[in-house]
């Protein structure tokens, strides 16, 4: 417990400020915690960054993550993110051949589909950070999955009879599940006497319910992933919490809600 939470102190010590800063240092560091994400992502699958099928991967997530204000970069040679990324897709297919399968159909889809998994969730961190009021945003995000996260564990130890998803999360309980929902909205209020934001209170507070349960099925989603591919942790990037993975499965389905429910 004491390595988490030194882990955690130093993580957000530096985390945090850059946040707040924004600009190129923040985007650096996104791309930087991003690629660090899809190479765990890949590593659970032994697939190598270091590699032609990853060379491809990190191209197509950098060009994912080019934020709205520097599209013109791709524009000017006359391609869109989209016609890139097909590129991209017969690029690992023609590998595929070059490979002898050794690189197979099923690892093309799985490297295309974690690539856009951490792709899409770091693109609209990018773009949250970028918006108007996009900090403030960025901060609700943030305690909204701190708070559902520490509502389900605490709620779930002192009432959870029932489990959610036993196959993937033994320990994750309805009841706790409930909690991190309420722990979320309570979240909500306090951000509408904290923040100058112009959305109503009822709005918020069921878009906080959707990003609660949502950011839990984030949690879900990639606690399947590991335990598909019989790994304890991501990574062990971040001793007592794991990869980078472990620690923004909830953010990566958060962030592109807010955008999705037109919250921004």
């Amino acid at each position: 417990m004491k390595q988490r939470i030194l882990t955690g102190v130093v993580a957000a010590a530096v985390f945090l400020p850059i946040v707040l800063f924004g600009g190129t240092p923040f985007l650096i560091l996104t791309y930087l915690i991003a690629t660090i994400g899809l190479y765990e992502a890949l590593k659970m699958r032994n697939l190598k960054l270091v590699s032609i099928p990853g060379f491809i991967s990190i191209a197509l997530l950098w060009i994912f993550l080019l934020p709205d204000q520097y599209i013109d970069v791709i524009e000017d040679i006359g391609y869109s993110k989209i016609e890139l990324a097909l590129l991209a897709v017969l690029l690992f297919l023609t590998y595929t051949v070059a490979a002898k399968n050794r690189f197979s159909f099923d690892d093309v889809a799985f490297s295309i589909l974690a690539t856009l998994y951490v792709g899409i969730g770091f693109y609209y961190f990018i773009e949250t950070r970028n918006a108007e009021a996009g900090v403030q945003f960025v901060f609700y995000s943030l305690f909204l999955i701190w708070a559902t996260d520490s509502g389900a564990y605490f709620i779930g130890r002192a009432y959870g009879k029932r489990k959610l998803w036993p196959d993937i999360s033994p320990n994750k309980t309805i009841e706790g599940s409930i909690g991190g929902v309420v722990c979320a909205m309570i979240v909500a209020i306090i951000f509408t006497f904290v923040a100058d934001v112009d959305i109503s209170i009822p709005k918020l507070l069921i878009v906080s319910a959707v990003l609660s349960v949502f950011g839990q099925i984030g949690d879900l989603v990639e606690s399947a992933l590991k335990r598909h591919y019989d790994v304890k942790d991501s990574g062990q990037l971040l001793p007592g919490h794991g990869g980078i993975l472990d620690r923004f499965d909830s953010l990566l389905f958060v962030l592109p809600l807010l955008h999705f429910l037109n919250v921004l």
